[in-house]
């Protein structure tokens, strides 16, 4: 069985990631969400370079985050990323964010992506060998139709 792929990103939270009172806006989470996703993607097979070449692109479908405790201004920030299930067509990403200086859990998401080959805007299925590979992260279709 394969393991499951990881990363582990660090974010330095800027001024313009920020408020005027020093809190970080909603959607600079997702930006640095983004970056632990494009490099998760790599570790998956899918590296920018590649993408561009092939233009077959993993897609975000639906984003689900709680945000727990706000980051502020200079915070160092962790993020963890990990493939989190595995469908057909669309594929699951799971991340934590924390903060460094006391290891508080702030932000937790969930992102469900698909292929997508371009310029058609056509989905594809997953490839092949993640069957095998990822097995043990394969969604149950009793858990689904229930």
């Amino acid at each position: 069985m394969s393991e499951t792929p990881t990363i582990e990103t660090h974010e330095e939270v800027m001024f313009f990631d920020t408020d005027c009172g020093g809190v970080v806006h909603n959607i600079a989470y997702l930006r640095m969400i983004e970056t632990c996703r494009t490099r998760l993607a790599a570790k998956l097979g899918m590296a920018l370079r590649e993408m561009a070449h092939t233009q077959l692109y993993p897609v975000v479908t639906r984003t689900e985050i709680d945000y727990r405790k706000p980051a502020v201004l200079a915070d160092e920030l962790v993020i963890k990323g990990w493939l989190d299930s595995v469908e057909r067509v669309r594929f699951w990403c799971a991340f934590e964010m924390y903060r460094a200086s006391d290891n508080a859990l702030l932000v937790t998401c969930r992102q469900s992506l698909a292929l997508v080959q371009m310029p058609q805007g056509k989905p594809c299925r997953l490839p092949a060998e993640w069957t095998e590979k990822y097995a043990h992260l394969a969604i149950k279709r009793a858990r689904d139709s229930a």
